[in-house]
């Protein structure tokens, strides 16, 4: 079970104090009736062809939808079609993106509370999907992102070091605006320079790049209970 699974069943439990019913998952099924069926197999009997074709002759010359996987259905319980069974596999294989080391990769972003108002930002660990540290704070300010990076290095530096740090371009992490010289300086990234750690910036209006830690604010947005991995300030 996942975690924001875990959130949302708890999410729930916070909100109505009752137990979250399990649901079907998928669009509910097209139920047909026996006259559709019946239609079905004598169009096939009289055209012999696949459930896509019966389809569009049904569409055009009785102006009646049916959706092809359900014609396909009633085609096999009648006997009057097969599996693929190559079909039935997994095209493309299922990819978790992700580093394969701790720490060589983390995420930062800010995130502000529905319930106090308060600035919320953590740092998350792209293998492990740790929260290494995290805050809630007046402002959000570089000094805070910058704070929360030191604390990371604080408490794990002696496991592993911060290789690369991935964030967006909001003002806390990157200068938005440049100087008549046609210079930027952020201290954010003047910090993260001098120890040593790589900068990633998102690609703009593309979220999907810090996409792990906007997965874990989505679950937080209903409970908003920051306490247990939180510090305050």
């Amino acid at each position: 079970m996942s975690a924001r699974t875990v959130n949302r069943v708890w999410g729930h439990w916070v909100r109505n104090k009752e137990p979250l019913t399990p649901k079907r998952f998928g669009r509910p099924k097209t139920s047909l009736s026996d006259a559709d069926k019946r239609l079905i197999i004598e169009i096939h009997k009289e055209q012999n062809c696949g459930a896509r074709r019966l389809e569009k002759v049904i569409e055009l010359r009785y102006g009646r939808h049916i959706p092809h996987n359900a014609i396909h259905q009633v085609l096999l319980e009648n006997y009057l079609a097969q599996e693929d069974k190559k079909k039935k596999k997994r095209r493309k294989p299922w990819i978790r993106y992700q580093r394969k080391h701790s720490m060589s990769a983390v995420h930062l972003d800010w995130h502000t509370s529905k319930t106090n108002g308060k600035e919320v930002c953590v740092v998350l660990d792209d293998s492990s999907r740790f929260i290494l540290a995290g805050g809630e704070f007046r402002a959000a300010t570089s000094d805070a992102s910058i704070g929360l990076v030191r604390k990371v290095i604080d408490d794990y530096g002696e496991i592993n070091k911060i290789r690369e740090v991935i964030t967006d371009h909001g003002p806390q992490f990157f200068a938005n605006k440049t100087d008549k010289n046609g210079d930027s300086v952020s201290a954010f990234s003047s910090f993260l320079a001098e120890n040593g750690i790589k900068h990633i910036l998102a690609m703009v209006k593309h979220p999907q790049t810090n996409g792990k830690i906007e997965k874990w604010y989505i679950p937080t947005r209903k409970i908003e209970n920051y306490s247990a991995i939180l510090t305050y300030s």
